[in-house]
């Protein structure tokens, strides 16, 4: 929810250390970081040193589905003793297919990943401009700190009927009370005047709600 990123290397020396395993969830990474959108741990040089990687084949890769990844011996192990994928349904042909594509695309096209950080970029820089408080972080993942339960949600309805923008509000439990957000994840598709859309609607329901802004 704060868009953090772990120290992974760090945990992986703990691991060596101490003769442990590590697991690492990239499903908000994967296609998105690395030369190939392998992740933060092909971008970091640590794909080696972490026993389970964790993905998903939505958000980047826009399809369903999840994956892990791992040594042949660990990858045997969980297929024939973990009850969660023995007891699932394997992917329809169709959704393997645009996975593979989708996967395939990523690994060669360095673009959506240099345009999707573009927009970060943009996204951020825009909300300074108006004093738009969020919360700082190394990932694409914009937390807009709103603070408040009931005017979290309220923005989020208006900002759905009124201007035609999605987005959920995150409230206790899955963040602490006091620290409610919009949790905004821009794409490489979105547009300069996307990005000045929302920023202008959030600016008009920041003073509408009497909520404080940032200080430059």
């Amino acid at each position: 929810m704060d868009g953090d990123i772990a120290p992974i290397k760090e945990i992986c020396d703990l691991a060596d250390k101490y003769g442990a395993m590590t697991y690492l969830d990239e499903v908000h990474a994967v296609g998105m970081y690395g030369p190939r959108g392998g992740g933060i741990a092909e971008r970091e040089g640590l794909m080696d040193r972490i026993t389970i990687l964790e993905g998903t084949l939505g958000k980047a890769f826009g399809v369903m589905g999840g994956f892990i990844t791992g040594s042949s011996a660990m990858c045997d192990f969980i297929r024939s003793y973990g009850s969660g994928f023995i007891f699932s349904t394997a992917l329809p042909p169709a959704l393997a297919a645009g996975a593979i594509a989708s996967i395939r695309h990523l690994k060669n096209s360095p673009f959506e990943r240099a345009r999707h950080q573009d927009r970060v970029r943009r996204l951020r820089a825009a909300l300074d401009a108006k004093g738009i408080p969020h919360m700082p972080n190394p990932s694409h993942i914009v937390p807009v700190m709103v603070g408040d339960a009931a005017k979290c949600k309220w923005i989020s309805d208006i900002l759905l009927d009124d201007f035609g923008i999605y987005v959920q509000p995150i409230n206790y439990p899955t963040v602490p009370r006091k620290t409610e957000r919009l949790r905004f994840t821009p794409t490489p598709l979105h547009t300069d005047a996307d990005i000045d859309h929302l920023v202008g609607a959030l600016h008009s329901l920041w003073s509408r709600c009497a909520l404080a802004r940032a200080v430059a």
